[in-house]
């Protein structure tokens, strides 16, 4: 499902209706933006954070130099964008890091927000960016908490340190002790969560921050709860002034109340969102990248930066080597669907493509390993010439390789297809201005 999807696609029918028109009027303008008005209550977006967004755009929108202007409605699509970037924060907001060692960083949130796994997704991201961080276990509460961190701790390659289920303070203070002796430069402390706000929760939260000396305190928020999460992160930032936000779940069926309105209510930035199950599904929180995609516009600066992670210089020469040659081939195929996968899925770059969200069909499920194995094994039953000559496969010769890897004719087909779809998109990205084909 694409970010957003259901605002996106309202928001899209809205301004599609005004750009047929050419000339607007003042009254035209009101009138999408009430309509504007109802997609972000229907969004889940907080009420006055939508009433004070459509008097803004509104106010922008019916000057003279707009309603005036060759392309009215594509200046007032780009007010829209400037105050969804805006409502949002405006600018990354980047970690505090201490100028004493270790940066401490308290993560904190309600039961079931999935702040144990933040943690190993944020000191993974840390480790990347050639920090040392450890985690410590202060969550002596949640039965299997302190196992539960161990294991996102040893998938991340990341120390974990714990003393079982003693004092939450004493603990955060001998792990930044240990921190110190062992020379880690970050220390993020997994705090205990509930299944609602109560005094207990909180008071143990103060005294941490009152006894160690903490740099960054980030809320988890579950953004599929849309204004109960807007509810939770103002009744923790009046206790604990937190520090940031961080969206988890932002891949699920989200309708972006959360993320519109966490902002404008506390005055809190998210810093990131947690848009997957992986580890490496954590991305700093770029409010202008955000806005271009709620709006269709794509967000190709974050796809160019998961490209990177995921595939060397060299196999990126290599590849668009092949394509500028033309001898793109099914077996350069199997490395590539391996390399999409990396990446997050064909689905997901494809929503990070200006416009082409809805051009290609790829479903994340067509590229699970199963798939990749089945995909192997018909492309390893064609003879060589069939693998770098797909178009000479009649009927005869794709019964024969469907015997050959255990599979039937209509997968044979299927895989055909989706690498001629591969090869689609891997054009269309290419011809898109300042983007260097990435895999």
């Amino acid at each position: 499902m694409a970010l957003f999807a259901g605002l996106s696609e309202k928001l899209n029918h809205i301004f599609s209706k005004i750009t047929k028109r050419g000339k607007l009027t003042e009254l035209e303008i009101k009138q999408a933006m009430r309509e504007v008005r109802i997609a972000l209550l229907e969004a889940d977006v907080n009420l006055s954070v939508a009433k004070d967004f459509i008097s803004k755009v509104s106010e922008k929108a019916v000057g003279q130099e707009i309603l005036k202007s060759l392309s009215p409605a594509q200046q007032v699509i780009k007010i829209v964008n400037e105050e969804l970037t805006a409502l949002m924060g405006s600018t990354n907001s980047k970690l505090n890091v201490s100028s004493t060692p270790p940066t401490v960083i308290m993560m904190c949130g309600l039961q079931g927000a999935g702040k144990t796994t933040l943690c190993g997704k944020l000191a993974l991201h840390l480790k990347k960016q050639g920090k040392k961080p450890l985690l410590v276990a202060c969550d002596v509460y949640r039965p299997a908490a302190i196992g539960q961190l161990k294991i996102v701790g040893e998938k991340a390659g990341v120390e974990v340190f714990e003393k079982g289920q003693g004092n939450p303070v004493k603990i955060a203070e001998s792990g930044i002790e240990h921190a110190k002796k062992f020379g880690f430069d970050t220390v993020i402390v997994d705090t205990a969560g509930r299944l609602h706000i109560d005094e207990a929760l909180m008071q143990e939260l103060e005294n941490i921050t009152k006894t160690v000396r903490v740099d960054e305190i980030l809320l988890t928020v579950d953004s599929m709860t849309g204004q109960d999460a807007v509810n939770v992160a103002k009744t923790f930032n009046e206790r604990l002034e937190v520090t940031g936000v961080v969206l988890t779940k932002l891949d699920g069926d989200t309708r972006g109340g959360a993320c519109l309105s966490i902002k404008a209510v506390t005055g809190k930035p998210i810093k990131f969102s947690s848009v997957g199950e992986k580890l490496t599904d954590l991305e700093p929180f770029y409010p202008d990248r955000m806005a271009s995609r709620i709006l269709g516009m794509g967000d190709v600066l974050s796809l160019i930066e998961k490209a990177q992670q995921a595939v060397t210089e060299e196999e990126a020469l290599k590849i668009e080597k092949k394509f500028k040659e033309n001898s793109f081939t099914l077996e350069d195929y199997i490395e590539q669907f391996a390399m999409l996968k990396k990446m997050g899925g064909a689905k997901g770059l494809l929503e990070m493509l200006p416009g082409m969200g809805t051009k290609l069909k790829v479903s994340d499920a067509d590229i699970d390993e199963n798939k990749i194995e089945r995909t192997k094994a018909i492309i390893f039953s064609m003879t060589k010439k069939e693998r770098r000559e797909p178009s000479i496969l009649n009927y005869s010769r794709k019964m024969r390789i469907a015997k050959g890897s255990g599979t039937t004719i209509q997968e044979v087909n299927q895989l055909l297809k989706q690498f001629e779809q591969t090869k689609q998109m891997m054009k269309m990205m290419k011809g898109k201005r300042g983007f260097r084909l990435p895999f």
